[in-house]
């Protein structure tokens, strides 16, 4: 029975640094190749363990076993690839020798990960880890961290938050505004937590997905949201400019706020349910009925709450004790919400109304769908 002396360097030492073409097979070119690196890197682990690799063979000959002895190289892209070529390279190397058993030599823990490529070929009798006594522990410990490491879990949960917080402290240094980045550091860590906490990710992603694929078919609705969000921005800057943050009642600036953004919240919307309704109208060309309420609910939203914000705020404006029913009992108010409540009810009757005409319509193109099928199978 043939044993195999194997040595194992899983990140290509010998190809990248000492020019060897592997696999590397017999003593005569093993001890070659062992001279090349040496020369070229001393230090490096490779050399330790593929001259343990000749001494072992060496030994097994003076004891009379029929032995080979070769090398096998990855790719310095340690992973998938290094593996494939490691793969490959060991069924060279038992064609070649005819071994049935493998006495396996490495140079630390890395290379054990190969372990099942290896057993899935050929029987290992022997496993050696060679490696520097004084380095031993700091290398398990490196390897330990950089396996952890490449753990989608971990980078996900760890290395992304720092990530986070490294990119948004270094932007606010940039823009010279390190007095603000703190606060924007503990406000990306909030945000990042909270998604953790309420499981939004899938959420998140199958947004970025919807986006990245918009963009790609041509979507409306993605340059529609796009508009949507900069008109948010801009109603948002045009209320803080327009409120005014000098009395003495807190809750006053913050209806002066919302009245001023009430409309740009309703021509948002407005926005993204048109680019909604194109895209569902060309995609499955039918008419998207189910959006039928939305202009009805976003005018209902704007009449009464800008009436109910702006009449508050009025009567708000003397202070608590000195809040009057008068601005409620205004044309203005009583005209805003009952248009309103007006615009709901027509929303709602036209679109119960809709919805059973569709319902009808879909059921009777059904029925013919079947009575055709029925007919072009007899």
């Amino acid at each position: 029975m043939r044993t195999l002396v194997l040595n194992v360097d899983r990140d290509d030492d010998f190809g990248r640094k000492a020019k060897i073409q592997s696999p590397i097979i017999g003593i005569k070119d093993n001890i070659l190749a062992a001279n090349a690196l040496g020369e070229v890197d001393p230090e490096d682990s490779d050399l330790n363990a593929i001259f343990y690799a000749i001494a072992t063979y060496k030994r097994l000959v003076n004891e009379g076993k029929d032995v080979e002895v070769a090398t096998i190289c990855g790719h310095i892209n340690v992973g998938f690839k290094s593996d494939d070529l490691l793969a490959h390279q060991l069924e060279t190397v038992i064609k070649h020798t005819k071994a049935e058993e493998i006495l396996l030599i490495t140079d630390g823990a890395e290379d054990e990960y190969i372990l099942p490529i290896i057993q899935s070929r050929a029987k290992i009798t022997s496993i050696k880890r060679v490696s520097v006594k004084q380095s031993r522990n700091l290398e398990d410990t490196y390897y330990r961290i950089i396996k952890l490491l490449d753990d989608e879990k971990v980078q996900k949960q760890f290395v992304l938050p720092i990530a986070l917080v490294l990119i948004v402290g270094a932007f606010f240094v940039l823009i010279d505004m390190a007095s603000s980045g703190f606060g924007a550091i503990l406000l990306t860590l909030g945000g990042y937590l909270l998604i953790r906490v309420f499981r939004w990710e899938r959420n998140i992603a199958a947004m970025v997905h919807e986006i990245k694929s918009g963009v790609l078919t041509g979507r409306l609705s993605i340059y529609t949201f796009i508009i949507a969000g900069v008109i948010l921005i801009a109603s948002g800057f045009l209320a803080y400019n327009n409120t005014t943050f000098s009395s003495d009642l807190e809750l006053l600036p913050v209806l002066s706020f919302v009245s001023n953004m009430i409309w740009g919240i309703v021509v948002a919307g407005f926005i993204v349910a048109f680019g909604r309704v194109v895209d569902i109208y060309v995609r499955d060309k039918r008419a998207p009925w189910n959006y039928w309420i939305v202009p009805f609910s976003l005018l209902t939203f704007g009449l009464i709450s800008s009436a109910v914000c702006h009449s508050l705020y009025k009567a708000l404006l003397n202070g608590p004790s000195g809040f009057s029913i008068g601005p409620f009992l205004t044309v203005e108010f009583i005209g805003n919400t009952s248009s309103g409540i007006m615009i709901a009810i027509i929303g709602a009757v036209t679109y119960h109304y809709i919805k059973d005409m569709y319902l009808t319509e879909n059921r009777e193109y059904e029925i013919e769908q079947q009575a055709s099928g029925l007919y072009e199978k007899n």
